[in-house]
């Protein structure tokens, strides 16, 4: 699957966005992927997921779990598992920090794929890679739907993404004339109570 494809299964399920965004960074944008509008979508989501796998399917290095970011990675995560068919597991924040829950755990050394819907500036993605590393995983590599740092984001392990989009990014205190004087909206949910 490739970045047109990625693109289009979002403008179907009508989660390619353009308006005033605040994004979770504090940036603001013109465009913004509302990833939970494809989630709610069976067939979609399950192509994605499998697409991922084929991507994951080129390491040399098998994992033999997938983990996931709560909340917004847990369905595309589900679904890399099971096509997979390996074991599933998300991470929670828990006093601030990644952590797993709910009877969560891995083996000593055991490889992990996380599973991260769209990578911005990868904080979700580095602190679930963390959390692996915690729980005395071995993190192989991120894979994404959608990367949009340009490649930039740092998260101590390859990233592997089905799709790389290149969008703006503006300080609130410097924002284009397009964005100047609009209402913004802020669809994601980091910082919400």
């Amino acid at each position: 699957m490739n970045t047109d494809e990625v693109l289009k299964i979002f403008e179907e399920c009508g989660a390619l966005l353009k308006g005033h965004f605040i994004l979770s960074s504090g940036r603001h944008a013109d465009t913004y992927l509302n990833k939970a509008l494809v989630s709610r979508y069976p067939e979609p989501t399950e192509r994605l997921g499998r697409a991922l796998a084929e991507v994951i399917g080129t390491l040399k290095d098998k994992p033999t779990a997938v983990v996931a970011p709560a909340m917004g990675a847990i369905l595309f995560g589900y679904e890399t598992a099971r096509a997979m068919d390996l074991p599933f597991m998300y991470t929670e924040r828990e006093n601030g920090e990644f952590t797993f829950r709910r009877g969560f755990g891995l083996e000593p050394g055991q490889k992990v794929i996380v599973v991260e819907d769209i990578v911005s500036t990868g904080l979700s993605a580095r602190e679930c890679v963390e959390a692996v590393k915690k729980a005395g995983g071995e993190p192989l590599a991120v894979a994404c739907l959608i990367d949009r740092s340009g490649g930039k984001a740092d998260l101590g392990v390859p990233l592997l993404p089905l799709a790389e989009l290149s969008i703006p990014t503006y300080d609130p205190e410097d924002l284009p004339e397009h964005l100047a004087g609009t209402p913004a909206v802020k669809p994601g949910s980091r910082g919400l109570a």
